[in-house]
């Protein structure tokens, strides 16, 4: 069979198995065909055929990038036990999978791409869509994916598919290496044939490791909370990829150790359970920004410590505070200046658990955190809140009136603009895997692929994309892919004609809202005229989708609850108020580091100088 059957043939022989459960390790792929992959993938999905009994179901993507999204939506939802194969021409093709190959990275998520390339033979040189190099002839656009890639390797004869797709499968089922993984697979090798070895094709279960803590680690770690006062735990994505949430909900109730989750991490614990305190770092909420500043010990699990996290290194700001951090990578653990528990979350959770009988924090501590628990959900109610149903909602409440429809079961998707600052804040996570924000990329046009993706993973789940215009425009073609697919994914889009959250940012930075508005140009060329006439509620319906119009607040509800009945995609359009008279959300409890022009004739960047100079002065190292 050829290079590209007999890879096919292999991938529906993958497994992985975790805790004595199998899953299939790449359950499907995504493809879009061109010359570089049409006689090569292309041909083996056909010959392997695609009805039910299927050894390798195909998706038909509209995008590139999109499709790499929805398979990084789909991992996740899985816990990372499953992953998706993305296939595209040499080309264009190959290089929009770039961006999508770098959000999997990032997010430590598996994704498995198999992009066409050049001809090994170089019998046909160049062939449409290279990229020649002069100084280097084995140099194709697909060497643009090796930094973005955890495993890289080009297949330029038969037999060394053989090793290149075993080491792939390492690094995808590898807790502490995975992300996106590319085979580079030369147009002429993948309609090669070639006699494989029968024992290449068998089945092959790749065992999850739950590396345990090692107990010096643990006896130093447990040592550490006893002698801590006023210790915090940051429950990172790790969290969710290990399924350590019960172990962190054993913990925290043993102990009363205050929780505040990152964007990834949010929903380690409910919403109301007394020991979680929200959100932290520069979209976090008062009460677990207001504990970080004062902590002594942060217990850091599974999380990386993005600069959002951290405030820039503005926020932990205890003279002696220390961090412990609990990580399956030694790299992230590492960060901070921590003692480190390399190890699965879960494990190291319950090993610590049991490590501290019968310790708990202090009474008074317990009841500061409760109070500010207590205020800060008034302080939800109030964003929530909308005193005329007849008015146009805010986007706060918009979100609050999402909140009202759903039920624990629900998934919300989101990845970039003012919505990922708003729903980190305010969102009552019910449920591990409610909660979906691709933050560790934040990647514009990520939320319906993703969407796609965790339906896939999840199929008896309600999943809600939240968009904004501006990333709506970047990739709304999967809706097509959802429609053809039968996947009843609900779209939110929130109209505010621009982009809102880089306008804010850029007023704050004393660029003065410059280039983040959707609207005409006035007379001194500007782009502050008239809002531009675009109609998305009718794209979306061109698209195949059902599409309602919220005008107010009272009909958004029932355009909410409409669509979560609803078996077709649906999409609900809705233009929130963003004038001056609008409430605001919540603002900023922590600082986040954007520079500011050091000199400029313009009173607002001095002004914002002003301010950058006096938040940065708060930044330091934790060595």
């Amino acid at each position: 069979m050829t290079v590209a059957q007999a890879l096919v043939r292999f991938l529906a022989a993958q497994y992985t198995e975790r805790d004595g459960v199998r899953h299939r390790l790449i359950d499907a792929c995504w493809g879009i065909f061109g010359h570089g992959n049409v006689a090569g993938i292309g041909q083996a999905l056909v010959e392997s055929g695609q009805g039910d009994d299927a050894p390798l179901r195909y998706f038909q993507g509209r995008n590139e990038q999109a499709m790499v999204h929805a398979a990084v939506g789909y991992a996740r939802q899985r816990n990372r036990l499953s992953a998706h194969a993305v296939t595209t021409s040499i080309g264009p093709g190959a290089t929009n999978l770039v961006t999508g190959a770098a959000l999997a990275t990032v997010n430590r998520l598996p994704v498995l791409l198999l992009p066409g390339d050049i001809f090994a033979t170089r019998t046909a040189d160049p062939v449409l869509q290279q990229l020649e190099a002069p100084g280097a002839g084995d140099v194709s656009v697909n060497d643009a994916l090796r930094p973005v890639s955890r495993y890289f390797d080009r297949v330029h004869r038969a037999e060394a598919l053989i090793p290149a797709a075993l080491q792939a499968m390492r690094v995808l089922a590898d807790p502490a290496e995975t992300g996106a993984v590319t085979l580079a697979l030369p147009q002429d090798v993948q309609a090669e044939a070639y006699d494989w070895p029968v024992e290449f094709f068998g089945e092959r279960v790749w065992h999850v490791r739950r590396p345990a803590p090692e107990a010096a680690e643990i006896t130093a770690a447990a040592g550490d909370v006893l002698e801590a006062r006023r210790p915090l735990i940051v429950a990172g994505g790790g969290i969710h990829h290990s399924e350590a949430e019960d172990a962190l909900r054993a913990l925290a109730g043993a102990t009363g150790i205050p929780v505040a989750s990152t964007q990834a991490g949010k929903g380690s614990l409910r919403h109301d359970h007394p020991c979680d305190v929200g959100a932290i770092g520069h979209t976090g909420t008062a009460v677990a920004d207001d504990l970080a500043r004062t902590a002594d010990l942060v217990i850091g699990v599974g999380t990386r410590y993005s600069d959002f996290t951290t405030a820039s290194n503005t926020l932990f700001a205890e003279p002696g505070v220390r961090f412990l951090n609990i990580n399956i990578t030694g790299f992230d653990a590492h960060k901070m200046g921590a003692r480190t528990v390399v190890a699965d979350a879960r494990a190291a959770l319950e090993a610590l658990t049991a490590a501290l009988p019968g310790h708990r924090v202090a009474a008074a501590y317990e009841e500061e955190y409760a109070r500010g628990k207590a205020e800060w959900e008034r302080t939800v109610e109030a964003a929530y809140a909308a005193e005329d149903d007849g008015a146009r909602p805010t986007q706060t409440q918009v979100i609050g009136a999402l909140d009202g429809v759903v039920g624990d079961e629900d998934v919300v998707v989101n990845a970039a603009g003012s919505l990922p600052g708003d729903l980190h804040k305010l969102w009552r996570a019910r449920s591990p895997r409610q909660y979906h924000l691709e933050y560790g990329y934040s990647c514009m046009g990520y939320e319906i692929p993703g969407a796609i993706g965790v339906r896939l993973a999840a199929p008896d789940r309600p999943v809600w994309a939240l968009v904004g215009d501006g990333t709506y425009l970047m990739l709304p073609g999967e809706i097509v892919t959802a429609v053809q697919e039968g996947l009843n994914i609900n779209v939110v889009l929130v109209q505010n004609h621009g982009y809102a959250s880089i306008g804010g940012l850029s007023e704050q930075t004393g660029a003065e809202r410059f280039g983040t508005a959707y609207r005409y140009r006035a007379a001194d060329g500007s782009y502050t005229g008239d809002p531009l006439p675009v109609d998305l509620a009718a794209n979306a319906a061109s698209l195949g989708m059902d599409a309602v119009v919220a005008k107010t607040v009272g009909e958004l509800r029932t355009a909410l609850a409409r669509a979560r009945d609803s078996d077709r995609p649906t999409c609900v359009y809705v233009e929130t108020d963003t004038g001056p008279s609008a409430a605001a959300p919540p603002v900023a409890a922590a600082w986040w580091d954007v520079v500011v022009a050091e000199t400029s004739e313009r009173p607002a960047a001095r002004k914002a100088r002003e301010e950058y100079e006096r938040q940065a002065a708060a930044r330091r190292r934790h060595l």
